[in-house]
Parts: structure tokens; C-alpha cells; sequence
């Protein structure tokens, strides 16, 4: 009986750390996004563009806000869910696309692909979105929207810490 009490002691630890290594790698891209939080300084087609990243919801979700760069404003939520990184984008286009990220082997970048779009693509949709971890103040953001008719639009921030 103690044997049988032990092997299902075993086998639930087992499995229990499974599911903590499948999650930790969405958890540890997660964690590393998260100490972007705080303001953000740079360029965007010459204009100048702050970008704010905050930690809320209990630390379950990074917000990211972008003003400056126009009348869009464009805020993104990125969050753990279940065993994937995503983001959500919430669109001047009247959109929100979601992404998942993939691992980095560089453990420096997290590359977010399109996953799917609610609402109207009638004006495009942001499709891929890459943040560069360069150091403590300074990062790097690619996003790629696609036009109608398949047409990619490059769109690279180079941001410095502020605060």
C-alpha cells in the first residue's frame, strides 16, 4: 500500500512539472517583456513617439500604449494564456489582432506571428510584432502591417528608457 501511496505521489509530481516546464517558456518570454515597464522614447517616420509599458492586472497582463506617433494611440495587451505568449492589438484600423510568440533562441527577442483578427480587415491588420531586449534602457520594436491586397508596411522603433 505504502508503495502504491508513493509511485502516485511520483507520478503526480511528474506530471505536475511537465506542465510547469510547458508553461515556463511562454511565463519566462512573459517575465522578460515585463521589465520593459516604464516610459519609452523615440522615433517613428521622424516624429517623435513615447511608448508607456504597464504591468497590471495583479502582474497577469503588460499594457502597452503608444502616443505621439499620430491620432491612432494604438494600445496592445500582452498576457499569458494557458501555455502560449499572446498579444492583442487594439487597432486604428478598427481591429484587434491577436498574435502568439514564438521562443527566442537568443532569449533576447520575442517574435509574436498572427494568430487571427476580430473585426473588419477592410483597412489592413497589424500581422507580426517583434520586441528586442538591447539592454535595461534600450529596446527595439518591429511591427508589420499588412495593407489590403497583401501589402507589407515596415514600421521600426528604436526606444530609450525615460523613466
Amino acid at each position: 500500500m505504502k508503495t502504491r501511496i508513493a509511485l502516485s505521489v511520483v507520478f503526480i509530481l511528474t506530471s505536475l512539472s511537465t506542465v510547469a516546464v510547458a508553461q515556463s517558456d511562454a511565463q519566462k518570454s512573459f517575465d522578460q517583456l515585463k521589465t520593459l515597464a516604464g516610459s519609452w522614447q523615440g522615433n517613428f517616420e521622424g516624429k517623435p513617439v513615447q511608448v508607456t509599458l504597464r504591468v497590471t492586472s495583479m502582474g497577469n497582463a503588460l499594457m502597452h500604449e503608444m502616443t505621439g506617433g499620430g491620432p491612432e494611440d494604438p494600445i496592445t495587451m500582452l498576457y499569458v494564456d494557458n501555455d502560449r505568449l499572446t498579444l492583442t492589438h487594439y487597432c486604428d484600423a478598427g481591429n484587434r489582432p491577436r498574435m502568439v510568440a514564438k521562443e527566442s533562441p537568443d532569449g533576447k527577442t520575442v517574435d509574436f506571428d498572427l494568430l487571427d483578427v476580430a473585426g473588419s480587415m477592410q483597412h489592413g491588420h497589424m500581422d507580426r510584432a517583434v520586441f528586442t531586449l538591447i539592454d535595461a534602457n534600450h529596446h527595439t520594436e518591429d511591427w508589420t502591417y499588412m495593407e489590403p491586397g497583401d501589402k507589407p508596411v515596415q514600421a521600426h522603433l528604436d526606444l530609450q528608457r525615460t523613466k
